[in-house]
């Protein structure tokens, strides 16, 4: 029997988890503050900083591993052959998408196979969030949506804000480490692979159709 009520992990963690044995999600106190969340950052930045973790984890109930688990955590088939044929078809566009991208600085590609499951998650989670803040802008003043002294309105604080958390500097050892066993795509390609997907984001920042970051093939599982 699976204990739901209790946390495996310290609350000062910075990061969150998709429980498949559980079916739950776990966010430690030490992810609620910048960048991911303050109380004080304007609803797209939340949106876009926590509200996309909240997506990802989420997602991760339904992605290549978490499928296999069902509404109370045991693993069993229950999903039907077509389902389960066409999300094989939506994830190896994925697979076949990062699997292009390669580290300059160490001159080695992504294991598209390996980060499947993450990709899938950053992917449906960026979706949800911007549909949440979407709903939230539609029954709210918009007029505060902004920083001072920067030039951006709520729908771009929201994209900046999901590239602002995967910022990072990683030396080249680390990243051939990471690249042959980790099952997260590198931070800069967790955004570039994930926007490049996002309609929402071409229409925001008004990418030309075709573009590096508007291709006209997009992959998406949910």
């Amino acid at each position: 029997m699976v204990n739901k009520t209790q946390w495996n992990t310290a609350p000062a963690v910075v990061n969150a988890y998709y429980s498949r044995n559980k079916n739950q999600i776990m966010f430690p106190a030490g992810i609620l503050q910048p960048p991911f969340y303050h109380r004080h950052f304007p609803r797209g930045m939340k949106y876009g900083g926590i509200g996309v973790v909240i997506g990802h984890e989420i997602t991760h109930g339904f992605d290549d591993k978490g499928r296999q688990f069902d509404k109370d955590g045991n693993l069993h088939r229950w999903w039907k052959d077509k389902a389960i044929h066409n999300f094989h078809e939506r994830a190896q566009c994925l697979i076949e998408q990062y699997s292009r991208f390669v580290v300059s600085e160490v001159n080695m590609p992504l294991d598209g196979v390996n980060t499947q499951g993450e990709n899938i998650a950053d992917n449906g989670g960026i979706k949800q969030a911007f549909r949440a803040y979407k709903r939230w802008l539609s029954m709210n003043d918009a007029s505060k949506e902004t920083l001072p002294g920067l030039n951006a309105t709520g729908l771009e604080l929201f994209f900046l804000n999901f590239a602002q958390i995967w910022c990072g500097n990683t030396r080249p050892e680390t990243s051939r480490n990471k690249l042959k066993t980790a099952v997260h795509a590198p931070g800069k390609f967790r955004v570039i692979g994930t926007l490049q997907n996002s309609v929402d984001f071409a229409s925001v920042y008004n990418c030309h159709k075709g573009s590096p970051m508007n291709p006209v093939k997009k992959c998406s599982v949910w």
